[in-house]
């Protein structure tokens, strides 16, 4: 073996050794999202619009993260994350917390404690109820009374700012839970003198404009304790001590976007990951060796490779930079699924090129290493093109887009390592030992002579109608098409322990007052169930399932809610990162092609996949969502490789065919390259097919558009593409 290939196969065993080290424990080194353990992940709006200074404002965001983040301290989650965004918006995820109610009240109490002391008239008490209210006082129902009137004065005697300590206890007879609290040196003083000035009158705790009791003042309080009762229940109590003990909120707060996934849903979806994954890697694992024999064996190791510089990118990033909390979401596994079939389409771009120079004549040391040098240019143009896509996605998406963002970008960057450095490195040990001396593969075409110019027409006749038809069928559902993402609302979902009908649910939503629910059932999973309302139903919903069906029991999935503000600007956002997408591609394509047509037609062609894969979409009767638009970006990453690949070859052929128009060096391109073209497609799709039917319900709308779009993406590129660069070149030499 040379030296110089034992340098290479030094750095390849380097790099699987780093990889490994890097993921082990792979329990501490990957990170799960949300949606494949369980968790809450919220969007939170501070509601400082009303203060007066830019500095009240933002003071109160400050705030409000403090309080949050001592609250669910005192909870005990671990791996929480409490981001600002924007101006007034935070975000907070919870793992692991699937008790949605017990979640919200905690986040959304402000705790905001005042003593009041009480009008003791039973005069000025009448007239109040008579609708009278005596200047400086308002009226107000005790809780604990059984709702009894009481008038309290508007000044506040004394704020909850003194607490030092708040805990749960019980009553004498140890069945009903009370809270003490204790105060600060401050609070102390202030209570005692509180009391000491208002012996033999009542003082009224108000919590949250809610008054829970107004006892009577017997004698001072000096110790520094006090106590509130009311009719709590355990759990309440706990919590009101959790949010008292921390401190208020210094302004109420709004859940602007909430995503709630039970774990039977993430154990689900990591079931549905892994299969996914692996009959997808096995599909193109066999079809591989099967097409290419020894080069398809080369390119599976490389693709193994690959997958595990992915998994080893994110272990490394987590033991570097702890902090930033890179997870493997859903998406996530998507987007590796998806880099496996697209690192695919470079072993093939190889493969191809060598077979081409054994055609011509040439020894196979230098068919290697010739194929390698002029496939590279390529497959550099096609992977930096669809990592302009996954940019602009991990700009403008959230979440787990994120997390499909970072597993794409990574699986791009490691798909360069292997199928450039590692295949060719055993391509070389192979021949330079003499254990192989011929590369056999199988072949798809044989010199095709296809015109597929002539048949632009046709093929824009048929875009034409199917865009259409789609933008008719938009007019007509308007802010139905879009799913909640985008339009607002909530989805709720349920596994029940029998099979249900949505005819069934309907009927018994109907009676529970919950109108205008969207249904969805699913015929290989009969017990799974999906609802759709515009306003926050779930309280509703859950009661109605338990009163009406008792003998049927479900749990709940997943609870999915985004109020219009977030959907408006999650829209406006998808807008931007498709259009900064297709501007950077532009950018790119017109300098490394330097040409304006090219890069011209190559982006009217993007426009029309995006618009035929929406069409689709809609015409099939789903919702366009986030996930969708995630399709659709890494859809324009996929059409321009194809483009790219073709016109690389254009720009060969042009010197070689220097004497004939260039529709014929067009045409004859398309047919040299047409073996990858098809080959690519089939296993990109044969990825996408494997999200489809084995990869969970969450995922099947993202492949749907996958394999649509890389099928129309394809034809695009021959039918589309073509005869829009002719046209604006005139048939003139390029």
């Amino acid at each position: 073996m040379s030296p110089e290939l034992r340098k290479r196969f030094f750095i390849i065993l380097a790099v699987i050794v780093g990889c490994v080290a890097s993921l082990i424990p792979i329990n501490k080194r990957i990170n799960l999202g949300l949606d494949l353990k369980g968790g809450m992940h919220l969007v939170l709006r501070v509601q400082n619009e009303n203060l007066p200074t830019a500095q009240s404002r933002e003071d109160a965001v400050l705030k409000s993260m403090e309080v949050l983040r001592n609250r669910i301290d005192g909870l005990g989650v671990g791996e929480t994350l409490i981001q600002r965004q924007g101006d007034n918006q935070i975000l907070l995820q919870l793992p692991g917390v699937t008790d949605r109610d017990k979640a919200l009240d905690m986040i959304g109490r402000v705790a905001r404690l005042e003593f009041h002391l009480v009008d003791a008239d039973e005069g000025h008490l009448k007239d109040a109820l008579a609708g009278h209210v005596p200047d400086g006082e308002q009226l107000m129902i005790v809780k604990k009374e059984g709702g009894s009137p009481i008038l309290i004065t508007k000044d506040v005697a004394m704020d909850g700012t003194g607490i030092k300590d708040a805990k749960v206890d019980f009553d004498r007879t140890g069945m009903q839970p009370k809270i003490t609290m204790s105060f600060n040196d401050k609070g102390t003083k202030d209570f005692g003198d509180l009391t000491t000035a208002h012996v033999n009158e009542r003082l009224a705790i108000v919590l949250d404009n809610e008054v829970l009791s107004a006892p009577n003042i017997r004698e001072p309080i000096l110790t520094g304790d006090a106590e509130i009762t009311g009719d709590f229940k355990f759990e309440e109590a706990s919590l009101l001590a959790l949010a008292l003990r921390t401190g208020a909120l210094p302004v109420p707060m709004t859940i602007e976007e909430e995503r709630t996934i039970g774990p039977l849903l993430g154990k689900d979806s990591i079931e549905a990951g892994i299969n996914a994954t692996v009959l997808g890697g096995i599909a193109i694992v066999f079809f591989m060796c099967l097409y290419y024999f020894v080069g398809g064996f080369i390119a599976s190791f490389a693709l193994a490779i690959n997958l595990l510089m992915i998994m080893g990118s994110m272990g490394l990033l987590n033991i570097l930079m702890p902090d930033s909390q890179v997870t493997l979401t859903l998406p996530g596994i998507a987007g590796i699924i998806l880099t496996l079939g697209m690192a695919v389409d470079a072993n093939v771009l190889i493969n191809e090129r060598i077979r081409e120079e054994i055609d011509n004549g040439r020894p196979l040391s230098a068919s290697v290493n010739t194929g390698y040098a002029r496939a590279w240019s390529a497959i550099l143009d096609s992977h930096v093109t669809s990592l302009i896509a996954a940019f602009f996605l991990f700009q403008f998406g959230s979440g787990p887009i994120k997390g499909f963002a970072i597993t794409l970008s990574t699986g791009l960057v490691a798909s360069l390592f292997t199928s450039i450095y590692v295949t060719r490195s055993f391509f070389n040990w192979l021949i330079s030992e003499r254990i192989i001396k011929a590369l056999p593969m199988m072949h798809l075409f044989q010199k095709p002579n296809f015109n597929f110019l002539n048949k632009k027409y046709i093929c824009f006749a048929l875009s034409a109608s199917i865009i259409i038809a789609g933008a008719i069928d938009f007019m007509h559902k308007k802010d139905t098409a879009f799913g909640i993402d985008f339009a607002g609302g909530q989805i709720q979902e349920f596994k029940f322990a029998k099979p249900i009908t949505a005819d069934v649910l309907r009927g018994l939503l109907k009676e529970g007052k919950v109108d205008n629910a969207v249904i969805q059932t699913f015929p290989n999973a009969p017990e799974n169930v999906i609802i759709r309302t515009q306003q926050d139903t779930n309280a509703q919903v859950v009661a109605i399932f338990k009163s009406k069906m008792p003998d049927n029991a479900f749990q709940v999935l997943r609870i999915e809610k985004v109020g219009p503000v977030v959907g408006q600007a999650l829209r406006t956002k998808a807008v931007w990162a498709i259009v900064l997408a297709l501007a950077g591609m532009l950018i790119y394509i017109g300098i490394r092609f330097k040409h304006f047509a090219f890069g011209a037609a190559t982006v009217v062609a993007i426009f029309h996949d995006v618009l035929i894969t929406l069409s689709l979409i809609l015409l099939s009767g789903r919702q366009i969502d986030l996930l969708v638009i995630t399709a659709i970006l890494t859809i324009t990453g996929y059409s321009t490789n194809d483009a790219i690949i073709i016109y690389d070859r254009v720009r060969e052929n042009v010197p070689k065919m220097r004497n004939k128009p260039l529709s014929d060096v067009i045409n004859e391109s398309i047919n040299q390259t047409l073996g990858r073209t098809v080959l690519t497609t089939f296993m990109t799709t044969l990825s996408a097919l494997s999200l489809y039917f084995f990869g969970g319900e969450v995922l099947n709308t993202f492949a749907f558009v996958l394999i649509r779009g890389f099928l129309f993406g394809t034809y695009s590129t021959v039918w589309i593409v073509s005869p829009l660069f002719l046209w604006w070149q005139g048939n003139k030499k390029w």
